[in-house]
C-alpha cells in the first residue's frame, strides 16, 4: 500500500532493472570506449556523465510560496539529463536521452536482439503499461498505473515465458489489485494472473470486482455484514455456486 517512489529520479527503466543493462550496451560501443566512458558515465543518478546543473534530473524545481512547486526543463541540458559528449554516443542510432523518451512499446522491438532487456520490459506490456516512457518519473503515475507497476515487480519473474518454473510454485496474495483500473486494464490483469495459475502458481485475491470474481476458480464470501457483524464465511464454491446461493 506504500507509494512506489517519493523521488522523481525513479522510472520504469530503473524499476525493472533494465537501465543497468542498457548502460552496459552504450559503454561497449567503440565510440564510448574511445572516449573513455564506462557504464557509470551513462547514469543520470551518479557519475560524471550527467548534467552538472540539474544533476541528471532533466529539470529544476521552482519553489512557490503559496502554490505547488513548479518543475521546468533544465536550461543547460534542456531536459536531456546528460552532457553533450555523452549524448553524442549512440547505440543503434539512439542516445541515452532518446531511449529515456521512448515508450515501452517502441523499446521492445528496438531491443529485439537483447533478450535480457526485452524480458524485463515485456512484463510492463503485459500489465498494460506499454505506453509509459522508459524515463517517466514514477511519482507522476496514477493510482491504477502504480498498482500495475507493483505487480510487475512481484510477478515479473513469473509472468515471462522464458522464466524458469519454480519447483514448488509461488503463493501470491493480492489485495484489491483492480483499484483505479479501467475494465480493459482489468482484462489484461486477469490474463497475467491466469498465466501465473497456468504455470502452477497459486493466486489469492481479495476483491469486489465482478469481472475478477467470475474468473476465479474458487470464491470465499465473507460477511454477512461489515465490522463486528462480518468476518464469517457465508458462502464458498465456484462462481456459479455463489451466483445461485442466497447470500443477501
Amino acid at each position: 500500500q506504500s507509494p512506489l517512489s517519493r523521488t522523481p529520479r525513479s522510472n520504469p527503466a530503473l524499476y525493472t532493472e533494465a537501465w543497468e543493462l542498457i548502460r552496459e550496451l552504450f559503454a561497449d560501443t567503440p565510440a564510448a570506449q574511445a572516449a573513455g566512458f564506462s557504464a557509470s558515465s551513462f547514469s543520470f543518478n551518479s557519475g560524471d556523465g550527467r548534467c552538472d546543473h540539474c544533476l541528471g534530473l532533466g529539470y529544476e524545481r521552482v519553489e512557490m510560496q503559496f502554490l505547488s512547486d513548479v518543475f521546468v526543463p533544465c536550461p543547460i541540458c534542456e531536459g536531456r539529463r546528460f552532457k553533450p559528449d555523452v549524448l553524442a554516443i549512440t547505440w543503434n542510432g539512439k542516445s541515452v536521452a532518446d531511449l529515456l523518451a521512448t515508450s515501452v512499446g517502441d523499446a521492445l522491438p528496438f531491443f529485439a536482439a537483447e533478450p535480457q532487456i526485452q524480458q524485463r520490459l515485456a512484463s510492463l506490456e503485459q500489465v498494460g503499461l506499454d505506453y509509459l516512457t522508459l524515463g517517466q518519473p514514477l511519482n507522476t503515475l496514477s493510482g491504477g498505473e502504480a498498482q500495475r507497476l507493483k505487480l510487475v515487480k512481484y510477478l515479473g519473474g513469473h509472468v515471462n515465458d522464458n522464466a524458469p518454473d519454480s519447483k514448488s510454485g509461488a503463493l501470491l496474495l493480492l489485495d484489491e489489485p483492480t483499484t483505479g483500473l479501467h475494465r480493459h486494464d482489468v482484462k489484461r490483469l486477469l490474463a497475467v494472473l491466469q498465466a501465473l495459475v497456468d504455470r502452477g502458481h497459486s493466486v489469492v485475491v481479495i476483491e469486489h470486482n465482478l469481472d475478477v470474481l467470475k474468473s476465479a476458480d474458487w470464491i470465499l464470501e465473507i460477511g454477512p455484514d461489515a465490522g463486528a457483524a462480518g468476518g464469517r464465511i457465508v458462502a464458498e464454491g465456484t462462481p456459479e455456486d455463489i451466483a445461485a446461493a442466497d447470500t443477501a
